[in-house]
């Protein structure tokens, strides 16, 4: 569930990045697949970290 919420919290930022800074429809995608997967991958190891620590 966290991952999914930081994939899409990540694109959403990452799209409104990229029209803040006047980018084309092609900036728009690729700063929101960008940030979608680093805040995607930030979810997914606090994901692990969270099932480690309740162990």
């Amino acid at each position: 569930m966290i991952v999914i919420s930081g994939l899409i919290i990540g694109a959403l930022f990452g799209s409104y990045m990229a029209r803040k800074r006047g980018g084309r429809l092609g900036d728009i995608l690729q700063y929101a697949a960008v940030y979608g997967i680093i805040l995607g991958l930030a979810g997914m190891l606090l994901t692990l970290m969270v099932h480690r620590l309740a162990i």
